[in-house]
């Protein structure tokens, strides 16, 4: 009993890992709530594995980003005028054209978002 349930906690644990990381790149519109207020920037993202890459365009002018993407979870940074610390967004996928997360503006507060592939 105890060999069936160590193999069969190996096979799902290798087919966790197996899973296929979700392809992000392109165009997203956002949109973010705040204690500050909210807004609707886009991204562009560009995956290469786990790796993201990207702009930011919104009130805070444009900015390049950084990030990962693993399983479903989304994670990136940039930094921007006016923002004390980088700007943070973590989030989950929902399918291949849905997110939705936490994001932290540096001193000017944390708030959430949801967004959508163009």
């Amino acid at each position: 009993m105890l060999r069936r349930f160590s193999r069969t906690a190996l096979l799902l644990t290798l087919f966790a890992a197996a899973a296929p990381v979700a392809d992000i790149s392109g165009a997203w519109d956002f949109n973010v709530e705040t204690s500050q207020g909210s807004g609707d920037p886009s991204f562009v993202f560009k995956q290469d594995g786990e790796k993201l890459t990207g702009t930011y365009t919104g009130l805070l002018g444009k900015a390049d980003l950084t990030g990962t993407v693993k399983g479903d979870q989304v994670d990136f940074t940039f930094e921007a005028p006016n923002v004390d610390g980088k700007v943070h967004y973590k989030g989950t996928l929902e399918g291949a054209t849905r997110m939705k997360g936490e994001c932290e503006y540096g001193d000017l507060g944390k708030g959430t978002f949801t967004a959508t592939k163009k």
